[in-house]
């Protein structure tokens, strides 16, 4: 392996699907904030994203309705007035 191609902060990092709450932990040089306590007891960084490969509808094979900020009720609230009854 080439030396000092690799960034120095290159550790095991927690990856957290916040969708369905699936974890797993492999080397990143991923910048986080928060830490997560694993199960083997030791402390890691946790990453939390949208979506994984649980939950993508590539892999999963079904679709899956994600609103991960309110998004759909923001979009009719801001156009309901457009909408017909």
């Amino acid at each position: 392996m080439k030396k000092d191609i690799h960034p120095e902060n290159y550790r095991l990092v927690v990856f957290k699907d916040m969708t369905n709450d699936y974890a797993f932990v492999c080397h990143s040089c991923a910048p986080s904030t928060e830490d997560i306590e694993w199960e083997d007891g030791n402390t890691y960084p946790l990453v939390k994203l949208d979506i994984s490969h649980k939950s993508h509808p590539f892999f999963t094979g079904k679709a899956q309705f994600v609103d991960t900020a309110g998004r759909i009720d923001k979009f009719k609230n801001r156009y309901a007035r457009h909408i017909k009854k």
